[in-house]
């Protein structure tokens, strides 16, 4: 199944060179979504004499990834409820956490001034609930207050939105923007203040030490290393931390009666929905997210046809136009891990479905460090924060589950399947002359087998239906079928495999 985001389909396309030969940087920057970019904005633009050399490398085109696959909300809370920082951490980190990503809105809304029409407008958070989810509700009201969020309670749901069964929450002067067209533009700028861009350009080989990044075509030392790579490369203490999801999108066009308002709307159901609109060449668009699941467990092809049936159901049955997903990592104690890692190069990490604006709030805090101004929220948030009594229940949890899956996969008997049973569109793991593949059939007959064992930490890898790629249910790293790295922790591909005659496979 095709799948692209919205904001991928309808934004202006990039055309950044590979990179070719090689080059020494000040700062090297890996990743190409709105944490790099934006970073690469900041430092760019320094009018000092020290000014650094900027190097961005993006694995395919930027925004590719989690940024032009996400919402397009810009909100002061986190997705997850301000409730869950106030339990763990108090009222008045709250309050930092909340002051940190108001701001971070507002350097939104400015540089969308300066780079022209990337959609951005202000809007209210609107969060409503079923019968059986309302108390959790009320008591998130109470955390929004505590945490100094102007929020109100009552009033009413549009139609055609679910209707409330109890409280409304209205979080005022909260925003949304097309993210995909909001990154190609700040890399525009940013490249026209001295940064150099390089799209297609993988990263397969980082020495740490010798702070050089190895691709195809060519390599980068550099002074400075930010993966920015929404988790980071190679093997890596948070990766232990972080439970990775998937979570799915779609749009439909809106034609007749007017759409609901301008609004992030998040209906906090069972059935758990994030619904807004956005329009494009005249046409109005009504976009749905919803149906999280853990990577590579979960049926993907199930998920997207709950979250279509769901929206058909509220909204009625239009042709959908747009279907995609984008990957997530929770930090363990409710917050992101931004700042240096034990091997001295600059991680940003762990924002769950808040990406927009923690990878804003990364970028500043970055730039600021970089630049000689380490600000104080970049204590809160640091890389190795561990502390038992906020995170560690939830480290040991992710921690089991992963071996649990280990162990599964590695005693599970593989499937009874020849490879040449394999009809087109088909995938299997299957074992054949005594080597283990993880095969796939193309609609157009050809055979693409590959091991199936991720070249991160060992796990197995399963298929995702709905994105043609193999899956890693440990710290989500995706392959597509010939192998080659989509995104996740690995850095080397999974092993072609020569197939054995059809015949005999």
């Amino acid at each position: 199944m095709e799948t692209l985001s919205v904001w991928r389909g309808t934004a202006a396309p990039t055309g950044y060179a590979m990179l070719q030969g090689d080059f020494t940087a000040d700062v090297l920057i890996i990743g190409g979504g709105i944490t790099g970019v934006t970073l690469a904005d900041l430092l760019a633009e320094q009018k000092t004499a020290n000014k650094p050399k900027v190097v961005l490398l993006e694995a395919g085109e930027l925004g590719c990834a989690a940024t032009g696959n996400s919402t397009g909300n810009l909100y002061e809370t986190v997705s997850g409820g301000m409730r869950e920082i106030v339990s763990r951490w108090g009222a008045e980190v709250a309050r930092q956490v909340a002051n940190e990503r108001r701001g971070a809105v507002a350097f939104i809304e400015e540089r969308s001034r300066l780079l022209g029409d990337v959609g951005f407008r202000r809007c209210p958070l609107v969060q409503w609930a079923d019968a059986a989810n309302n108390e959790a509700l009320q008591k998130e009201y109470d955390a929004l207050r505590a945490a100094g969020c102007a929020v109100d309670r009552g009033g009413s749901i549009p139609a055609p939105l679910p209707p409330a069964e109890g409280d409304v929450l209205v979080l005022r002067d909260q925003a949304q923007f097309q993210p995909q067209a909001y990154v190609v533009a700040m890399a525009r700028r940013a490249a026209e203040a001295g940064a150099v861009i390089h799209e297609h350009s993988r990263v397969l080989e980082l020495d740490t030490k010798a702070r050089r990044a190895v691709t195809a075509t060519g390599s980068v030392t550099a002074k400075e290393i930010v993966m920015a790579t929404h988790t980071p490369l190679g093997v890596h203490l948070v990766h232990t931390e972080m439970p990775v999801h998937r979570e799915y999108g779609i749009a439909f066009e809106w034609a007749g009666e007017a759409p609901p308002g301008p609004g992030t709307w998040w209906w906090k159901a069972t059935d758990r929905l994030s619904i807004r609109t956005t329009q494009h060449g005249g046409r109005h668009y009504l976009v749905c997210v919803g149906q999280e699941h853990k990577v590579g467990i979960h049926n993907a092809t199930a998920g997207l046809l709950a979250l279509e049936q769901l929206a058909r159901k509220h909204f009625g049955d239009r042709p959908v136009t747009h279907r995609w997903s984008a990957q997530n990592y929770r930090g363990a104690d409710a917050l992101p891990y931004i700042g240096r890692n034990h091997s001295d190069c600059f991680i940003a990490t762990g924002f769950a479905t808040d990406g927009l604006v923690w990878g804003t709030v990364a970028a500043r805090l970055v730039a600021a460090e970089l630049l000689g101004h380490k600000a104080s929220f970049a204590e809160l948030v640091k890389p190795g924060r561990l502390s038992p009594l906020k995170g560690g229940k939830n480290i040991l949890e992710e921690n089991v589950l992963v071996v649990k899956q280990l162990v599964k996969d590695y005693l599970t008997k593989r499937q009874d399947e020849k490879l040449s049973s394999l009809k087109p569109g088909d995938s299997a793991i299957v074992d054949a002359e005594g080597e283990t593949f993880a095969a796939w059939r193309s609609p157009d007959g050809e055979l693409f087998a590959v091991s199936n064992v991720c070249t991160h930490v060992g796990c197995k890898v399963h298929w995702n239906s709905v994105e043609t790629s193999w899956d890693c249910p440990c710290h989500g790293s995706r392959f597509r079928p010939d192998g080659t790295v989509i995104e996740g922790p690995a850095i080397r591909p999974l092993k072609r495999k020569e197939a054995p005659p059809l015949g005999d496979g």
